[in-house]
């Protein structure tokens, strides 16, 4: 053996836990992905309605489908008829949940959260732009980083306190009581 490598290199890969596989890849074939679609696209609906996006940005989040495909989507969402978006389409409405959901946490209420998605935002990754510009931008990347940003924020990173935590007095040891 030379610096430390082995000689020759592992063959398979064996995850921590004994298991077979590491990702349940049953959670994407058409009958589940069919389950959730329904349900996954009236969702994303509201929380686009919430936002404001225009048809232009809501057919960007969810990967640029053509006009057609985004109203028989919708009409099949709101008569609650079965259809399936693809991977990329659910891949991309978890990440406005997440995004919504984390909006929900750092801020009040959800208004307040709209305004921060639709203003100016002086942090490095959207460089002036609101971060809805990146959300909007037709890219899973987008979506993605501003998801990454967003639960950041929510452990502590990148902004500062909403109004709440503000006024928040750190405990003291002396506050710890061991009984």
């Amino acid at each position: 053996m030379q610096f430390g490598f082995r000689e020759k290199p592992q063959t398979v890969f064996v995850p921590a836990g004994g298991g077979d596989d590491i990702v349940d890849f049953g959670r994407f074939s058409g009958p589940n992905r069919r389950r959730l679609s329904g349900p996954a696209l009236r969702t994303f609906l509201n929380i686009a309605e919430l936002w404001g996006l225009t048809e232009e940005q809501r057919r960007l989040v969810l990967g640029y489908p053509s006009r057609s495909t985004y109203h028989h989507w919708a009409k099949l969402a709101r008569e609650q008829q079965p259809f399936t978006l693809d991977l990329d389409a659910l891949l991309r409405v978890s990440a406005v949940f997440g995004i919504h959901q984390a909006l929900g946490v750092l801020f009040a209420d959800a208004a307040e959260g709209v305004r921060w998605l639709k203003g100016p935002h002086m942090a490095p990754l959207f460089g002036g732009q609101p971060p809805l510009a990146l959300v909007t931008s037709g890219t899973q990347d987008g979506l993605m980083a501003v998801r990454r940003f967003l639960d950041a924020a929510r452990g502590g990173l990148y902004m500062p306190p909403n109004g709440l935590d503000a006024a928040f007095t750190p405990y003291e040891d002396s506050d710890i009581v061991i009984r």
